[in-house]
């Protein structure tokens, strides 16, 4: 820790006179922002706060202290920001997905394979999935059955099973998958909507007796309630959850990483010098090394007929 960063916690304390506070602001223990403040404490070699139980107030060594931590983290800020101005910028990729699909596994692996290029991921809502494409808010994004594909590349990856939501009295709780058949005379709600804003709703009528709903199973397990259950209904339609992004990108300069297919890349599990990849990459595939020639098979010769 450089002192930039002890005398940023002490401003911190110092302005708001409650360590607690100023520690919940910094995200950090309160154990750890005082035994930081002491060691400031014993450099100095004078207490920086009152003494005592009353109100927290700075001694005068403390308010010294507190004028000199300002000078130091404004300048330390001012070297930051030019060091940040002279450094390159980094390749940014950033990668929508709708709720319910997991893209923790993903991020580890670019991270390891692709230090030097950032991944930002965006939580993006399933109605506004194409326009964050469109518009470039993410450069690609894991959508949930696009409508609309002009323009597109639309790569499926896995299909999501059907299920329905009902509360745990519920027939339905007997059974360990069901039909469609099963459902009829279910006042089944209309479960298209499944914003963040309006599927909590939703469910929250299923608990209420209001009627049963058919959701993707990963969106039922995001939003699990112990009064309510699922089960896979084995005749509905799945969902299937593509990987997506404009036809328009431009093609990467030479030398450089291709994004959007080293990233899918990595969805599909491609290892790290598989030939596609390799070749995405502008680099030839390792070339294999050829096999020992065979020798050359004998030819068997039939035997001469005696005369």
């Amino acid at each position: 820790m450089n002192d930039a960063t002890l005398l940023r916690w002490y401003i911190e304390v110092a302005e708001t006179l409650a360590f607690g506070r100023a520690a919940k602001a910094l995200n950090i223990s309160r154990l750890r922002l005082s035994a930081a403040v002491r060691e400031l404490q014993d450099e100095v070699g004078e207490p920086l706060f009152v003494p005592g139980d009353g109100p927290t107030e700075l001694t005068d060594a403390g308010r010294a202290l507190l004028d000199r931590a300002r000078d130091v983290v404004a300048e330390d800020d001012r070297r930051r920001a030019e060091e940040a101005a002279a450094a390159p910028a980094r390749p940014t990729l950033r990668v929508g997905f709708v709720p319910g699909v997991t893209v923790t596994k993903w991020t580890r692996i670019w991270a390891d394979r692709h230090p030097g290029t950032d991944l930002q991921t965006v939580v993006v809502e399933e109605s506004d999935q194409l326009v964050a494409l469109r518009t470039g808010v993410v450069d690609m994004c894991f959508v949930r059955e696009p409508a609309e594909r002009e323009g597109l590349h639309c790569v499926p990856l896995y299909s999501e099973v059907a299920v329905v939501v009902v509360p745990k009295d519920h027939p339905a709780a007997a059974y360990d998958a069901v039909t469609l058949g099963d459902l009829e005379g279910e006042s089944l709600q209309d479960g298209t909507d499944r914003s963040e804003a309006t599927l909590p709703t939703t469910l929250e009528m299923v608990a209420a007796g209001v009627g049963p709903v058919l959701v993707p199973h990963s969106l039922a397990r995001l939003h699990s309630r112990k009064d309510l259950l699922y089960r896979p209904v084995t005749d509905a339609d799945p969902t299937r959850i593509f990987l997506a992004w404009p036809t328009s990108v431009a093609a990467p300069e030479e030398g450089t990483l291709d994004l959007p297919q080293e990233f899918l890349g990595v969805v599909r599990g491609r290892a790290a010098h598989s030939s596609r990849t390799e070749s995405e990459r502008g680099t030839p595939p390792r070339k294999k090394k050829a096999a020992a020639p065979r020798p050359a098979a004998k030819r068997s010769q039939a035997p001469r007929r005696r005369r």
